[in-house]
């Protein structure tokens, strides 16, 4: 259930059945989505100029946009703009990332801003575990939010199919004589799906008898963490993608070569798979503001961001594109400058930090059921959460706006306090009603961001200062990561991380950038550690190749590519009734 204050809605979109009346009441995210009527997908389109020969409908709501737009004229004239919402460490009590960001947008729409907003698509896995969707929330949402956090265009399926067909052509290959002579124990490609399904973590495969493969040993990932997701995201182009799953690590030989994707032929098939779904998803908030939704990687277990060719699309078609990353600025943020930026050339002009009075509380010590009771003491411990964050992007180089996201709970004396210490520490600040009065809510947090940003006569941000050197080695990469994000006093690798170590530098991979898999609800690699965690060290178990996407994934704590579903999931409340599907938050 949502909490929503109620208040009058100027609407620059789509068409609510009702006056929303000023009293506090409770209505889910469904229930306030069932107030509005969207406009055409073609009307939303036209307002980016998308030529109608780039626009592929998928019913009345939404479309994909084809790549071949970026290669059109476009409307824009002024300085395009790129700004990154992020968010201090996540915690139970929520922080609203993606809610802010949907906000945001729609009060750049009500100030009469071109803006594109570049979202990741939600996955089923936390949908139908713990997490619940990820279109927003309140009055700020993403529509059609059923579709968006079900199956929207088949992006996900069509990347967990090529994912698997890759896995079946290597055990055909093992069945068919093993002409590459692959080793079956040191097979490194693994299965996919959108679910979380702790029991295919690890699986024995080819059981049954000869004729039903060659027995091995494997495993399944969540489709958020596959490689081919990462690379879908990172590819500039079809061309590029090709190149990408062609030099994809899948297993070894047994005089201990790789071998890659290449060898098997399977290139062109998972082309086909992934052809449309390389093509942006189009779609709109409550208020009309274009939206492109677009790959879904998680920044926990994988790199955490949209697609370089949404992003690139929305500046091509707007002067203003807000984009997020995943989770806490230590993981997908950070991944975001060191891998993302890095790899299409980017260099946004700012970064929006979300924090909440409720999750500062619980960062200073505070249990989830007494956030509601003012406590200016526990704001005040947990400050040093958000003046970790607040550092972080600085040491990028880049300005920052702390978004605070607004509760009815929150007192005047707990605000004043996180007001403060942002001007101690040079952030710009900005309140925010997105979530109970949409755009409308966020008009003082757009206006922030503009005079911060990119308003008339300020200049552009200094140029994108990565954390590392692709020339460091491979340990000064995660240490100089581990140090300057999450605080740290220094990395420990396990005996089988330094044994990953030698195979990386034996086989080139040294140069490539490091993606980090880490607990996200702690700076540190211990979930348990929440608010500012000091003198501790990262533990690194393991370091994997993902030549395709062109990054090393880099194991820590316990972390797992495939999670498990809660107690409760959240699917026992998900039904069909009169044709709608409900239960959906």
């Amino acid at each position: 259930m949502s909490s929503v204050r109620f208040s009058k809605i100027t609407a620059t979109g789509g068409r609510f059945s009702r006056s929303p009346a000023r009293l506090l009441c409770m209505k889910t995210d469904v229930e306030i989505a069932a107030e509005f009527t969207p406009r055409p997908i073609t009307e939303i389109a036209s307002t980016l100029g998308v030529h109608e020969d780039d626009l592929l409908p998928y019913g009345r709501d939404l479309a994909k946009v084809s790549l071949a737009a970026l290669g059109r004229p476009s409307a824009v004239t002024k300085r395009r703009k790129l700004v990154l919402i992020s968010a201090i460490t996540p915690t139970p009590a929520g922080e609203g990332k993606t809610t802010t960001t949907v906000g945001l947008g729609q009060a750049f729409t009500q100030l009469k801003e071109s803006v594109c907003l570049a979202l990741r698509e939600p996955s089923l896995g936390p949908c139908m575990g713990v997490k619940g969707g990820a279109a927003g929330g309140g009055y700020s949402q993403v529509m059609p939010m059923d579709r968006i956090n079900l199956h929207l265009t088949g992006d996900f399926h069509a990347i967990t199919s090529a994912n698997n067909l890759l896995a079946s052509l290597i055990d055909n290959h093992l069945y068919f004589g093993n002409e590459l002579q692959i080793d079956p124990r040191r097979i490194v490609w693994r299965r996919v799906m959108d679910l979380n399904d702790r029991s295919l973590r690890n699986i024995v495969l080819g059981l049954g008898g000869r004729i039903q493969g060659t027995p091995r040993e494997g495993g399944f990932d969540i489709t958020a963490a596959s490689e081919v997701m990462a690379m879908l995201c990172l590819a500039s182009d079809m061309d590029d993608l090709r190149a990408r799953i062609n030099r994809t690590l899948v297993a070894y030989d047994y005089a201990g070569n790789p071998i890659f994707a290449e060898s098997l032929s399977a290139t062109g098939a998972m082309m086909a798979l992934l052809r449309d779904a390389m093509n942006p998803n189009l779609v709109q908030t409550f208020e009309g503001t274009p939206v492109l939704v677009h790959g879904g990687p998680f920044a926990n277990i994988a790199h955490g961001c949209n697609s370089i060719v949404a992003t690139k699309l929305a500046m091509h078609l707007a002067e203003w594109t807000l984009t997020e990353a995943g989770f806490g600025f230590d993981l997908g943020a950070e991944k975001f400058f060191d891998i993302k930026c890095r790899t299409a050339g980017l260099d946004p002009d700012g970064v929006v930090l979300v924090a909440t009075i409720r999750a500062l509380k619980m960062h200073g010590g505070k249990d989830k059921a007494e956030l509601a009771n003012p406590d200016a003491a526990a704001v005040e411990a947990g400050l040093p959460n958000l003046e970790k964050h607040i550092e972080s992007v600085q040491k990028f180089g880049k300005p920052v706006v702390v978004a605070l996201n607004r509760f009815a709970s929150d007192t005047e004396e707990e605000i004043a306090i996180v007001r403060a210490r942002c001007e101690q520490l040079g952030a710009s600040f900005a309140e925010s009603d997105h979530h109970g009065q949409g755009g409308k809510g966020a008009i003082e947090l757009a206006k922030t961001v503009i005079s911060s940003f990119g308003g008339e006569g300020v200049p552009k941000a200094a140029g994108l200062r990565p954390l590392y050197e692709l020339e460091d080695s491979v340990v000064e990469k995660i240490r100089k990561v581990a140090r300057a994000m999450y605080g740290a006093r220094d990395v420990a690798l396990t005996k089988a991380a330094e044994k990953d170590l030698k195979q990386i530098e034996a086989l080139g991979f040294s140069n490539l950038p490091i993606c980090i898999a880490k607990a996200p609800s702690s700076l540190s690699d211990d979930p348990a550690l929440r608010g500012r965690p000091r003198d501790f060290e990262v533990g690194v178990r393991n370091i994997v190749i993902n030549s395709g996407a062109g990054f090393l994934v880099v194991l820590t704590g316990d972390i797992m590519r495939m999670p498990g579903l809660p107690r409760v999931p959240l699917a026992h409340a998900i039904d069909v009734v009169d044709g709608k599907i409900v239960g959906m938050e």
